[in-house]
């Protein structure tokens, strides 16, 4: 399970070999073979003897913001081979196949939001001539996607980025349209959310990016050298790469949360400049379907695994592709 602090005045430290979690209700007790990681969020503590307990174990202790985006974690120093898959990551980012890469990452993205288009669409709309246009614009993206050649990633990225956006925008506006009157949206809002749909969206892609990140560091990938985000200064930018494999994910829990009104008004806060965000509720709902998400079985590639392993199995996959060189 995933040991979640984020109420205040809740502390995690360790009695003999297991870990206590002491808030205004009590303590609880929980072995370290019960727990795969750690959230932190600010107002709980995390006491050295807890946090070496964390470290012998090979738990992930992560420390996220009030918008649930990793702001710094705690891992083993048994993970993975950093040092040598960091230089075949560098002669792969100047790789041709870099680019091919790219590419299909950004594909695939696009088959998602059409495939979540035409399972959240109402029935009585998937012949529309209106709703088929659209989705057959984003595929034509993704035509134009597959046709780009360069050298470099540098060759074709103002291409990609125009092209992933603009499909972006079409996939979101048309996403707002199925969902009930008090949830719809006016597009993607970032730092902060202006909508309810946004701060979800936000909040849960903020813990899409601390399980990626997780897992490469487990897998022995550097996150923070990146193929297409390249630019960002001290950030994960190779984390920003590989979530647009499964934004959808996330996507998908929010809609269904919105669509089902499982988020009341009490879930959420609106503030006097207009941004909203989520309140310890809100944020517990959400954590847990998606983690209840993320535990499901499904089956890719011929094998059925957890979607949380499937990405760990990414992430490896990845280093192994990185570490033989053979691209």
């Amino acid at each position: 399970m995933e040991l979640i602090l984020n109420s205040f005045g809740t502390t995690l430290s360790r009695e003999n070999d297991q870990f206590a979690v002491s808030h205004a209700d009590g303590k609880q007790l929980i072995h370290p073979s019960e727990i795969k990681c750690i959230s932190i969020s600010k107002g709980a503590r995390i006491t050295s003897d807890a946090a070496l307990l964390a470290i012998d174990n090979e738990i992930d202790v992560l420390f996220i913001d009030k918008k649930g985006m990793p702001k710094g974690r705690i891992w083993s120093s048994k993970y993975g081979s950093i040092s040598t898959i960091r230089r075949k990551q560098l002669d792969f980012t100047f790789n041709e196949m870099a680019v091919e890469w790219i590419k299909d990452v950004i594909r695939q993205k696009l088959e998602n939001q059409i495939a979540l288009l035409y399972s959240s669409c109402p029935v009585d709309r998937l012949n529309d001539v209106s709703f088929n246009r659209l989705l057959n614009r984003i595929k034509d993206y993704s035509v134009k996607i597959e046709g780009l050649n360069g050298g470099i990633v540098q060759d074709v990225a103002s291409s990609l980025r125009g092209w992933e956006g603009a499909a972006g925008k079409i996939y979101f506006e048309t996403l707002s349209t199925f969902l009930p009157e008090e949830y719809k949206f006016q597009g993607r809002s970032q730092n902060p959310a202006v909508d309810l749909f946004n701060a979800l969206l936000n909040y849960g892609y903020g813990i899409l990016y601390g399980k990626i990140e997780g897992a490469m560091i487990r897998a022995g990938i550097d996150p923070y050298v990146g193929v297409f985000h390249r630019d960002d200064y001290n950030r994960p930018v190779l984390v920003f790469d590989v979530i647009e494999l499964y934004r959808v994910w996330v996507d998908y829990v929010v809609f269904n949360l919105c669509k089902q009104k499982a988020i009341g008004e009490e879930c959420y806060s609106r503030r006097p400049d207009g941004s909203v965000w989520l309140e310890i509720l809100g944020r517990r709902i959400l954590i847990q379907s998606i983690n209840d998400y993320f535990d499901e079985v499904i089956l890719i590639k011929g094998l059925e695994r957890t979607r949380l392993t499937h990405l760990e199995l990414y992430c490896q996959n990845l280093a192994q592709y990185f570490l033989k060189g053979k691209w």
